[in-house]
């Protein structure tokens, strides 16, 4: 019997490295300052046991800033304009991590964004302590229709008679639509709260995850809905720079997708400089 290091015996071929597939995302850093769901982002990596894997969309390297491929990016196009509204993202476990996600373009685009990590057994403490500052006036927005007893169901924003004007802080619970009815039956502590009920006339022009229903709308299109509801003229120009800032984040998105380059003078660029230009 021959040594297992005896050089006539044949060699066993090494284990070839796993490649990691394009579509895991890898980060390019983009010079820009984090906002509340990169840092969500950021938190929810730390507890991950393997890498995100993005089905479908661009492969290979993101930005950091806009999770778009570096030759895409469009972080020099960040609005970030303060408004008297306030967005409270909820987000679904996975949702931060999805390069679609189209919360990002929210705390992308309106100051004053939080984002925290929805669980069934336990609410942030900052997110409670948001939720009892008086200064803020929380609508959870969802379909009416839903909504157990009806009398919850709001469809403008309405202040509270004989008490001082309150900011208004839309919470949205970012998920799919079965993860949302779920989070919204399973989150007692919102359930004190108005429920800001969207009628728009409008069908959803989100192209980036399939929907079976027209009238489903992306968080983004959803946020702004709310903030063209105020009559605050800030919120409402930060409406408009939304929806133009999805469209925008969109086009590149897919650009990338098929390998076509960005086009900085299209349409929906142009938008959303005539929106950013907006006299309030």
């Amino acid at each position: 019997m021959r040594p297992l290091s005896d050089p006539l015996l044949p060699s066993c071929p090494e284990t070839p490295a796993p490649q990691i597939p394009l579509s895991y995302l890898r980060s390019v850093d983009s010079g820009v300052a984090p906002h509340a769901v990169a840092r969500l982002r950021t938190e929810r990596l730390t507890r991950s046991t393997r890498p995100f894997l993005s089905r479908g969309g661009p492969r290979g390297e993101r930005c950091e800033g806009c999770r778009l491929r570096p030759s895409h990016c469009m972080c020099h196009l960040r609005p970030q304009l303060a408004t008297q509204a306030g967005v409270c993202l909820l987000m679904h476990d996975a949702e931060p991590l999805k390069p679609s996600n189209t919360g990002w373009l929210i705390a992308d685009v309106v100051r004053d964004t939080w984002a925290f990590g929805w669980s069934r057994t336990e609410a942030h403490p900052q997110l409670l302590a948001m939720l009892d500052d008086p200064q803020w006036q929380p609508y959870v927005v969802f379909p009416g229709e839903f909504v157990q007893p009806p009398g919850r169901v709001v469809q403008a924003l309405v202040p509270q008679p004989g008490a001082p004007a309150r900011r208004p802080l839309f919470i949205l619970l970012d998920a799919t639509w079965p993860e949302a009815r779920k989070m919204f039956r399973k989150s007692p502590y919102l359930d004190r709260f108005p429920v800001l009920s969207l009628h728009p006339d409008q069908i959803s022009h989100y192209r980036l995850r399939r929907s079976t229903r027209a009238d489903h709308f992306c968080t983004s299109e959803v946020a702004a809905l709310c903030l063209e509801l105020g009559g605050d003229a800030a919120d409402r120009q930060a409406g408009r720079v939304l929806e133009a800032y999805l469209a925008v984040f969109t086009e590149r998105y897919l650009q990338a997708k098929h390998q076509q380059p960005a086009d900085p003078d299209s349409a929906a660029h142009r938008q959303l400089q005539a929106c950013m230009h907006e006299k309030r």
